[in-house]
């Protein structure tokens, strides 16, 4: 039987779809407007009453052999195609992850410049900003010999990149990801996969000084991580154990919330509720076949609110079942979700209203 506390989770986020987007990636929240891709173009969505406005605002040109690939489903999930990560400065530039670059978009641009190729791996999980205008991802590739690890950063609106701090080798895998924490003005570090690499840092918002919070376990293993008053939500993801929502809050302290089916990659909040997805990922432990999305108005309380069975592709070559969440500051009551690599709905952008009860 469901508590009273649960029953009252589920009826304050009670979601009701307005619009889908079919073909559309969602990346990123300004405000009330969302940013989305479709294959390389970047558009600005925004809801009025019950309305949907979409408007092209930028288009990355990537090479001819992207160009092509990224038409078809099947193609472009096989090469990871498109946007992946997406930013907004204060300046109102833009700075996105494609496949081996970073780009960016000057404020009345309408295309985007290559400012970085990759050296090492695809792209960076996300990006993260600061309410100074300073921009960091970290590497995030294989490294099975265990190599350094850098940050980036840049201080001139994502045009120039220089190596802001370094883990030595041996000291981590790869950078899950980097939140800027607007409550407090610092940097959460996220990093894995194993033993004493996977860390929880906090770090100050021009990276000079870093100090681990967590190590060494997989419940430290995380990517996906929302901040708020209380400290910050962050989800496990490790193949190996069982996965849960945590809060590590303000004082230090870590609080275990509601376990999840499977890994976790993604998570953000909008102004009724915190949201965290999870994928289908082969594992002996996280056994499920499908993508669970899971919200709670305050924290504490955790309900399913969508549930997508993996489609009959190949996992190793078209991708995990995934519900992608869009970083950024969302101060609207709309929650957006792309689900890809799921039964009926590939590739496709799902925009739903939270009651505000």
């Amino acid at each position: 039987m469901a508590t009273a506390t649960a029953i009252a989770a589920r009826s304050a986020l009670n979601a009701e779809v307005i619009a889908t987007l079919p073909n559309f990636r969602a990346l990123a929240w300004q405000g009330d407007r969302l940013y989305v891709s479709r294959g390389y173009d970047l558009y600005s969505a925004r809801v009025i009453g019950s309305q949907l406005q979409l408007r092209k605002v930028a288009t990355y040109s990537p090479e001819w052999r992207r160009r092509i690939s990224s038409r078809a489903a099947l193609t472009s999930r096989l090469f990871r195609d498109g946007f992946h990560a997406l930013s907004v400065l204060p300046s109102g530039n833009l700075v996105a992850a494609v496949p081996g670059a970073i780009v960016t978009l000057q404020r009345g641009q309408t295309e985007f410049q290559v400012t970085h190729k990759m050296a090492r791996g695809a792209r960076p999980l996300h990006i993260a900003t600061t309410t100074a205008g300073r921009v960091f991802w970290g590497e995030y590739f294989d490294n099975a010999q265990r190599s350094e690890v850098h940050i980036f950063g840049s201080g001139d609106g994502g045009f120039t990149w220089e190596v802001a701090h370094t883990f030595p080798a041996r000291s981590i895998r790869h950078v899950h990801n980097i939140v800027h924490d607007q409550w407090v003005d610092c940097l959460w570090i996220f990093t894995g996969d194993y033993g004493s690499e996977c860390k929880i840092i906090r770090a100050s918002a021009d990276l000079s000084s870093l100090n681990e919070v967590i190590a060494g376990n997989q419940q430290c293993r995380a990517v996906a991580a929302v901040t708020s008053p209380d400290g910050i939500y962050f989800a496990s993801d490790t193949p190996l154990e069982k996965n849960y929502i945590y809060l590590l809050d303000r004082s230090g302290k870590v609080h275990q919330l509601q376990s999840i089916s499977s890994s976790s990659i993604y998570g953000c909040r909008n102004r009724n509720g915190i949201f965290f997805s999870t994928m289908v990922e082969p594992s002996g432990v996280n056994r499920t076949k499908n993508v669970i999305l899971v919200g709670s108005p305050n924290g504490a309380d955790w309900v399913q609110i969508a549930c997508w069975p993996k489609d009959r592709w190949s996992m190793r070559f078209f991708q995990y079942g995934n519900a992608f969440l869009p970083d950024g500051d969302n101060a609207t009551d709309l929650l957006a979700t792309t689900t890809i690599a799921v039964r009926n709905a590939d590739r496709e952008t799902t925009i739903w209203r939270s009651a505000s009860n």
